[in-house]
């Protein structure tokens, strides 16, 4: 078996652990089953969940057996948020999200049926063991094992209990409820050991507890750092929100460019997390970013390392096609209409009916320039591009035979900045 933990450590994928060398020498033993949960509490998982996915992979390589929780039980709940109560959401919307982000899961952990050593993962919802348990049940049999203390303790509860807001006990039993989690999977599975972030620690613990106090088992947990940007904001957002792994909400294209854009500071703090290249490679990545940091080369590398994990080979090539035709390195027209319009939605884009503007009020509506003057000193600079050809008149609109499939027109004002103009209805 290979030591994961040494791996794990090395990548800085672990914040938190239960009796490490006890841990260590668990898993030296022979094949584990461990977990990882995931709340249906949105229609997709997002950039944040990835982190979880490379320990469960990374696990996964060592020879051990993946378990994969998604919860329809807890997300008809919710874990505390610090701030405020969570909205909850009708049974049917849970359901239909449990579907969806089982679905979204599979790619990372399926192996495929030629493969030896590697163990594929067991799927269960939460909702199969909870939703059989009565009132009376919940508090007799789970209840009792909990004090109100500890549970009190856990950050998230603390912050709403100083909070205006406050806690419903709802959110409060949150803990009960994924505790037994463990417990049954325990029963069921095998289960010995836990993964989640580190604001899961509190859960994990309890989890922990109940199985000893209720199975007499010694089982384990780890949990994984908060990841941030080095500017101190929220990690896994761009500025249209959430970065999704749902091409649907998130497209490859706005995918891919998230990691492409990363500040270098972030890129070589994201590389050893999320990269699961060899270390020499990593470090040599990083190494890289330093010396010549506008070649971009490790955002790149991550950027096309995980697109290929979450979307695959033929959404990648689309990704990599788009920016490249965007910035005037490929011809635009050998890209699909969908490839376009979701790489010119991210981009910006706006929408124009009847009678097509002219080049400088297009300029000024996408918001590339301020103003026709500066749309016009732009294009006598030779800094305008419309659909990747330099543009010599500010104030001549573009023919019919400059639309795009889809309606569209690529807008561009020197290098870098980019946008969209898609026909509307004509009157």
């Amino acid at each position: 078996m290979i030591d994961v933990i040494d791996e794990l450590h090395r990548r800085g994928l672990i914040a938190q652990s239960t009796d490490e060398d006890g841990l260590r020498a668990h898993l030296a033993e022979g094949p584990v089953a461990y977990y990882a949960g995931f709340d249906p509490t949105a229609p997709s998982l997002h950039v944040g969940h990835l982190l979880q996915f490379m320990v469960l992979r990374a696990l996964q390589r060592a020879g051990h057996q993946p378990v994969v929780l998604v919860g329809g039980a807890t997300g008809l709940i919710g874990d505390p948020r610090p701030s405020a109560e969570r909205q909850l959401n009708d049974r049917g919307t849970v359901a239909a999200w449990v579907d969806r982000i089982r679905e979204q899961v599979a790619p990372f952990l399926e192996v495929p049926a030629e493969t030896e050593g590697l163990k594929g993962p067991i799927y269960v919802d939460n909702l199969e063991w909870t939703a059989p348990v009565s009132a009376i049940d919940f508090l007799r049999d789970l209840g009792k094992h909990f004090r109100v203390s500890q549970m009190l303790a856990k950050e998230a509860v603390s912050a709403r209990l100083n909070s205006e807001a406050g806690i419903s006990y709802t959110e409060f039993s949150y803990q009960i409820l994924q505790a037994n989690d463990y417990r049954e999977l325990h029963r069921r599975h095998g289960v010995t050991l836990q993964t989640g972030g580190s604001d899961q620690w509190g859960n994990l613990t309890a989890g922990i507890d109940l199985v000893r106090r209720t199975e007499g088992a010694r089982v384990h947990a780890l949990s994984t750092p908060l990841v941030t940007r080095s500017d101190g904001t929220k990690f896994g957002k761009s500025e249209g929100g959430a970065v999704w792994l749902d091409p649907a909400l998130t497209s490859p294209y706005a995918f891919f460019q998230f990691w492409l854009n990363a500040e270098d500071a972030d890129v070589r703090a994201w590389l050893p997390l999320y990269s699961e290249r060899p270390a020499e490679e990593v470090d040599a990545l990083v190494a890289e970013s330093v010396e010549r940091p506008a070649a971009r080369t490790a955002q790149r590398a991550l950027a096309e390392e995980l697109t290929l994990l979450v979307h695959g080979p033929d959404e990648l090539r689309q990704a990599e096609a788009a920016g490249r035709a965007l910035f005037g390195r490929e011809d635009l027209t050998a890209l699909g209409e969908q490839a376009l319009g979701a790489a010119l939605r991210e981009a910006g884009s706006v929408t124009v009916d009847g009678d097509t503007p002219t080049v400088a009020q297009l300029l000024q509506l996408t918001g590339l320039v301020g103003s026709l003057s500066e749309a016009r000193r732009t294009v006598k600079e030779g800094g305008a591009y419309l659909n990747n050809e330099r543009v010599t008149d500010a104030d001549a609109a573009p023919g019919d035979d400059a639309w795009l499939p889809g309606g569209w027109l690529v807008l561009r004002r020197g290098k870098r900045a980019v946008a969209g103009v898609q026909r509307g209805t004509t009157p």
